[in-house]
């Protein structure tokens, strides 16, 4: 039976609750609910697919810079796995993706859009300046927040699995193998937050979390607007 994820505890529960409405926002944003119900405009999904393909690649890079961050073996093993799952995620992205007539040649010349670029040059710049836990804190609305959406939305009686062309990305996040990744995530940064202080800077990390929070809920913006019409 599939096991859920507890996001209410730890130092990750109380940096979401700081967050508020607006992790509630990200987590139940109008693209995830019409994800959820197969009513999302598929023109809305391939914009996400693409620039999902480009922040991938610059995840990869935080990630790399996770592991100059890290101080010690065990901290630098875990952000070098961090980098190998997100390389790892990539061709089945790629793969994915080929399913909706887009080729990983086409997607790679693609421009990053504004979203794109504004969120994944902020988590770089916070790892860049902070140490490890600064950058941990601002991976995570990703690593944390997406299980979160596919828990939710797989809990939901409106979600539409089958017949849904948004059914098996949907699945994805129902996998074990998934979920005790992202359990991983949460007791590293658990860790980090201990031996770094976390108590202590908790308003600053607040803040770290919480844009971050708000750059991902413009991602799912960006591509909800996919479907609107082009200014003329």
């Amino acid at each position: 039976m599939s096991t859920s994820i507890d996001f209410d505890t730890g130092f990750f529960g109380r940096l979401r609750a700081a967050a508020g409405d607006e992790w509630t926002g990200y987590v139940s944003h109008p693209f995830v609910r019409a994800l959820g119900t197969g009513s999302l405009p598929e023109a809305c999904f391939r914009r996400f697919l693409v620039q999902d393909y480009l922040f991938l690649t610059q995840f990869a890079r935080a990630y790399g810079l996770s592991v100059y961050k890290s101080t010690n073996l065990a901290d630098i093993r875990a952000a070098a796995a961090g980098v190998e799952a997100v390389l790892a995620e990539i061709p089945l992205h790629v793969g994915y993706c080929a399913g909706w007539g887009l080729d990983e040649a086409s997607m790679a010349a693609e421009p990053e859009a504004p979203e794109t670029m504004t969120y994944t040059r902020y988590v770089s710049d916070v790892g860049h300046t902070g140490d490890i836990l600064d950058l941990t804190v601002a991976l995570m609305p990703c690593v944390a927040g997406y299980a979160e959406v596919g828990q939710l939305l797989l809990a939901d009686p409106a979600t539409v699995l089958d017949g849904s062309p948004y059914g098996a990305w949907l699945r994805n996040y129902d996998s074990e193998e998934y979920k005790t990744s992202v359990r991983t995530a949460l007791d590293k940064l658990e860790d980090l937050s201990r031996r770094y202080g976390g108590e202590a800077r908790f308003e600053s990390l607040s803040r770290i979390f919480l844009t971050a929070t708000r750059l991902e809920t413009a991602f799912w913006q960006m591509g909800l607007d996919a479907a609107r019409p082009e200014p003329r």
